[in-house]
């Protein structure tokens, strides 16, 4: 069952949310401290208005437990969504200085975010969140969904599921493929 994210996912949630950014927590905290890391998305998880709000993300639940999670939003609203989180990071963690390049556009529903439990994996979660987000962006108005990517797996998946490469974006110096799919 895919729902929206709820606080008591919170825990699981971070989980994931680690899994799928790779290096880029330890680099928003300038450490390599796992546990400040989490502390760091778990605050932003459980407070709204930012981009990794519980607003934004549903969750995959099987046998009661919170195995597959997805973030997307509105791509326009990105400058607005990442403030709070920007400015909370550069104050704490870069002596005022830390930026970052727009990783989404407007008119796109961006998928920030998705990552399946590793032992659940293969068995069709991260196809169908994804599907979902597809589905809740078309509700919702948008006609493109857009995500960046550099792993070669998660890119035939999403290759699979009919996006396309439109172009690259680089965040912190890492080049990415910006990937879309048509509504």
């Amino acid at each position: 069952m895919i729902r929206n994210a709820s606080p008591a996912d919170a825990n699981d949630l971070v989980k994931l949310m680690m899994l799928a950014m790779g290096d880029l927590p330890f680099k928003f905290i300038a450490s390599a401290d796992q546990s400040i890391a989490f502390s760091l998305l778990m605050d932003f998880v459980l407070k709204e208005g930012n981009q990794y709000c519980l607003s934004n993300t549903f969750v995959y639940v099987l046998d009661e437990k919170v195995v597959g999670a997805i973030n997307a939003y509105d791509g326009g609203a990105i400058e607005q969504l990442r403030k709070p989180f920007f400015d909370y990071i550069r104050k704490a963690f870069h002596h005022g200085v830390f930026d970052m390049d727009v990783e989404s556009e407007a008119g796109e529903y961006y998928i920030d975010t998705l990552a399946v439990n590793p032992s659940y994996q293969g068995k069709g979660i991260g196809k169908d969140l994804i599907k979902y987000v597809i589905n809740h962006a078309e509700r919702i108005g948008f006609d493109k969904v857009g995500l960046l990517v550099s792993n070669p797996d998660a890119k035939r998946l999403y290759e699979k599921l009919g996006f396309k490469k439109v172009g690259y974006r680089y965040l912190l110096d890492n080049k990415h493929e910006h990937l879309v799919y048509r509504v």
